[in-house]
């Protein structure tokens, strides 16, 4: 009975680490950083956050970090354009999400 006990804490702990979504081992589901309205601001989300935006990978998502880091924060949320893969496509998907309050 304790090893079965210990075998379930066990895959819990494996699944979470690994990535696992939260659905498979019953953890919060995590989501981009919103304001009251349900936008994710660029300026202050996580690389995992941002990775949550359409079409937006950790590549895209680390340049958005280093964007702002050498940078400043986005005064307009089109300015995420200037990064190097955001092109029309992912701006479209993404334009009534994005918020840089």
């Amino acid at each position: 009975m304790i090893a079965k006990v210990l075998l379930g804490l066990l895959l819990s702990i494996a699944l979470a680490v690994s990535g696992a979504p939260p659905w498979v081992y019953g953890g919060p589901q995590q989501s981009a950083p919103t304001d009251s309205d349900g936008k994710v601001n660029i300026n202050t989300a996580s690389k995992s956050e941002l990775m949550k935006l359409k079409g937006v990978g950790r590549e895209i998502a680390e340049k958005i970090i280093d964007y702002r880091e050498k940078n400043g924060p986005f005064k307009k949320p089109e300015e995420i354009r200037k990064i190097t893969g955001i092109g029309k496509g992912i701006w479209e998907a993404n334009r009534e999400t994005i918020t840089v309050k």
